[in-house]
Formats: structure tokens, sequence, C-alpha cells
């Protein structure tokens, strides 16, 4: 007999959004709700959020975290979530949350230049 495992899907958060989640958590209740439950829909589907090219993920998040795959999903107010995901084992997935950013902060990190 032959037993199919599921995936462990395993949630780490960098230093920067672990900083920012805490003052989210004070001043943003609505924007709080809304990481929370984009992270349940992540844990029930990985690949959830929108793919980024791999020629546009930025370099500095490629030599500090040796990401290869970078996804975003919208938050309410025009913000956004950046996350990896890491193949652990046969039986665990890391989702890494690199960033939660807003607009402006997010034009940055992706090198968008505005108009």
């Amino acid at each position: 007999m032959i037993k199919i495992l599921k995936k462990i899907i395993r949630i780490k958060l960098s230093d920067e959004v672990e900083l920012k989640y805490n003052l989210v958590k004070i001043k943003n209740p609505k924007l709080l709700n809304a990481i929370l439950k984009k992270v349940s829909i992540i844990k029930q589907n990985i690949y959830y959020g929108r793919p980024i090219a791999k020629s546009k993920i930025p370099k500095k998040y490629k030599e500090k975290y040796s990401i290869t795959n970078l996804f975003w999903v919208g938050l309410p107010s025009f913000w956004r979530m950046l996350y990896s995901l890491f193949d652990g084992s046969e039986i665990e997935i890391t989702v890494f949350i690199i960033s939660i950013s807003n607009h402006k902060e997010y034009n940055d990190i992706m090198n968008y230049k505005g108009k």
C-alpha cells in the first residue's frame, strides 16, 4: 500500500517583515487582517501570488536570500507582500515572506520608475 503524504507548509518571515508586522499590528488592523488572510490562502495554495519574472527579481534579494522565485500578493490600499518558496525536503516547503510594503516602497524595491 502506498501512503501519500501532504507536504508541510512552513511560513517564515524576514527580519524586515517581522519589524513591519509588529508595527502593522498596532497601527493598522485592516492591513493586519488582510495579511493574515493572504498567508492562510498561501498555506492552502503556495502558488496563489502572481509570479515575478526571474529577470525582474531584485538583485539584493537574490544575493541576501539566495532566492530563485518571487511572488507578489496585493493587499488593501495598494500594499504588496512579496514571498519566495523554498523546497525544504520531500515533505516540507517554506514560504518565505520577504517584504510587506506600501506602493512607493514596492516600486522602489522593484526599481519601477514613476512618471
